[in-house]
């Protein structure tokens, strides 16, 4: 029988389920603490793989790739949702999984991730779930404007659609059924919290941020939120409170809308390191991918503290790739590259972190101008 509970000392191996970013700096951090790291992926070559001691290629719903995978790891965790809970379960009989593969299935499925957030007692935007054409013609006395989301596999603004009134809603034919309407919110901005829960049920929360998109994808994150304490405080205590629900262990990231009204709101989760928590690489003595690990492994988790403000912006694609000598020239911007070749537009091919004192983070005009133009 596998014990859920074990402890695993720096030394053994963390199984890291996917080859994308997420899984590099993961294995990054856990080669710090002494760890190796085992990665599955789909393809020989990966981000991931390139920093990692070993690697087996194989599909994520392959039994014989999963056994022996996990015959390589001591513990296993994973970078992204899109992996097959099915595939987690047989993991599960073979090694810890942590987080646990019914955490996965809650985050890969709205209908079911905002069940379990109504449950854990916080706020959401009004919802339905839209099974079929019925559910659909039933969304007439819902209100406008809303968003239909396919409930698995959204990603960067992937998988929505947004109807403004009736006649739009009328219009649809062939959406990729079930889906949840969302009454879209009108909110001031959005915010999000990294929160890791330790196989004793520590907790630590990293300071709330706040996210800026472009064309769907994370543009910058400002950390901290230029927010009032009392909500950046509550926007903890919910994160906290839906790592508790679920029995969190690992790191999570938890999306929120602060509405017009003054309302907070959660949007999605993510168990996982995330793209908002990249900030803390440079501002923070342990960063996100480091307290992921420490949780995944049973080890000690010591406070978030930010030591300093920063702003942390995406480099996608080509036109973002072409600042790299510039950022590399500057001498307050710490760079963070994926070991992508492809610089293919609206691809994540790294990150930078502008690093300023202890609440001296920059106001708007200096935002408009923090990252060089070629």
């Amino acid at each position: 029988m596998i014990d859920q509970q074990a402890v695993f000392a720096p030394g053994c191996t963390v199984g890291i389920i996917g080859g994308g970013q997420l899984g590099r700096m993961s294995a990054m951090a856990a080669a710090r603490l002494g760890y190796r790291v085992h990665v599955l992926n789909t393809a020989a070559t990966s981000p991931a793989i390139e920093v990692s001691a070993s690697a087996t290629v194989g599909s994520y719903d392959d039994p014989e790739a999963l056994k022996a995978f996990a015959e390589k790891c001591d513990v296993v965790t994973f970078e992204f949702e899109n992996v097959s809970a099915e595939g987690l379960a047989l993991l599960e009989r073979y090694r810890p999984v942590r987080p646990a593969g019914a955490i996965l299935q809650v985050s890969q499925d709205r209908i079911l991730e905002k069940t379990r957030l109504t449950q854990a007692g916080v706020s959401l935007a009004p919802w339905r779930a839209v099974y079929g054409p019925e559910d659909l013609a039933a969304l007439h006395d819902f209100g406008f404007p809303l968003i239909l989301k396919t409930t698995r596999f959204g990603y960067d603004g992937k998988g929505q659609f947004r109807v403004a009134d009736a006649a739009e809603l009328d219009a649809l034919e062939d959406l990729p059924y079930p889906l949840v309407a969302e009454r879209r919110i009108d909110f001031a901005r959005e915010l999000s919290v990294m929160v890791a829960r330790g196989l004793d049920g520590q907790i630590r929360c990293f300071d709330t941020v706040e996210n800026r998109h472009r064309d769907g994808i994370l543009d910058i994150t400002l950390a901290p939120a230029p927010i009032n304490p009392v909500l950046a405080q509550e926007a903890q205590s919910m994160a906290v409170r839906i790592a508790e629900e679920l029995a969190l262990v690992g790191i999570m990231g938890v999306e929120m809308f602060h509405a017009a009204d003054g309302s907070l709101l959660v949007n999605e989760i993510a168990p996982r390191p995330h793209n908002s928590g990249h900030w803390t690489m440079n501002a923070c003595l342990v960063d996100q991918f480091e307290m992921h690990i420490r949780a995944v492994t049973g080890l000690p988790l010591p406070p978030a503290t930010r030591h300093s403000d920063a702003v942390m912006h995406n480099l996608i694609g080509p036109d973002d790739m072409a600042r790299v000598p510039t950022i590399l020239a500057a001498d307050d911007m710490a760079l963070h590259l994926y070991g992508k070749n492809d610089a293919r537009p609206g691809r994540k091919m790294g990150h930078v972190n502008s690093i300023f004192p202890k609440g001296a983070l920059p106001g708007e005009l200096a935002l408009s101008h923090l990252l060089p133009q070629n």
